[in-house]
């Protein structure tokens, strides 16, 4: 089973660029999107070839927004956390299959002056993970999408200048380590322990991406006991059309 991850940054801009050749020819099962800057007159009537899609949008239009599209019927489809917690932005979409739990994510970023840094630290890291681990207590969990965080030094081109910048603070990069020792896996890692030079986001400035000055801050994460079942976990930087590349990963069926 393959599945791909990828914050578009803009749906519509996207779709002018790579997105539905990308789509039509690398054909996933499960297709995971972030940042899709939807609002509820603008989706798309195209289904891009599978049976079952949902958005999840921001109340406010043109923002955030989270999007799966899966050619398998989903078991149940939830929006959000259960507890009413990060309503409003679209964040979180989870659809549940018969061996497994698939969460996609946009986690906020927390911005150049640091100002949403509280709570990220505070509130939505802590609470994403106890939400993984609730699901993980009926079957395991595949989380995937943009993480706004590199979590090691090797994860960014310039981890000395960046030690205070959004997405390498010492609390984001924490947070995400807290849900590792939980017992899950940063695939990409698993697979690729060392590897240097892979990054999913690079900035519009100087040029980034053309020198591959970037961040691997997209990811799919899973319960450590579909270690084995993982086959490949990979990064498409050649893939254009956002910001972003897509990031894909491949498990065993059940």
């Amino acid at each position: 089973m393959e599945m791909i991850s990828w914050n578009v940054n803009g749906l519509r801009a996207c779709r002018k660029k790579t997105f539905d050749e990308f789509v039509a020819k690398k054909n996933p099962d499960l297709l995971c999107l972030q940042e899709v800057k939807l609002n509820s007159e603008v989706i798309p009537d195209d289904d891009f070839g599978y049976a079952f899609r949902h958005y999840h949008l921001a109340e406010k239009k043109g923002y955030s927004g989270t999007a799966i599209f899966s050619k398998t019927k989903p078991l149940s489809i939830r929006e959000d956390f259960p507890d009413g917690k990060h309503v409003g932005e679209g964040r979180t979409i989870t659809f549940e299959f018969e061996g497994f739990f698939l969460v996609n994510v946009y986690v906020p970023n927390s911005k150049g002056d640091l100002s949403r840094l509280p709570h990220r630290y505070d509130s939505w890291d802590p609470d994403l993970k106890d939400y993984l681990i609730e699901l993980r207590q009926s079957k395991p969990v595949v989380l995937c999408g943009d993480l706004n965080v590199a979590h090691r030094e090797i994860d960014l081109a310039n981890p000395k200048t960046n030690r205070k910048s959004a997405g390498f603070t010492d609390e984001e990069r924490e947070g995400f380590s807290n849900l590792l020792a939980e017992g899950f896996i940063d695939t990409y890692r698993h697979l690729h322990p060392e590897k240097t030079g892979a990054y999913s986001w690079w900035s519009y400035r100087a040029g980034a991406r053309a020198r591959n000055v970037g961040w691997r801050i997209d990811y799919f994460v899973v319960s450590d006991c579909l270690a084995t079942s993982i086959r490949d976990a990979y990064i498409l930087p050649e893939v254009e059309g956002s910001d972003h590349c897509p990031v894909g990963l491949t498990i065993a069926r059940a």
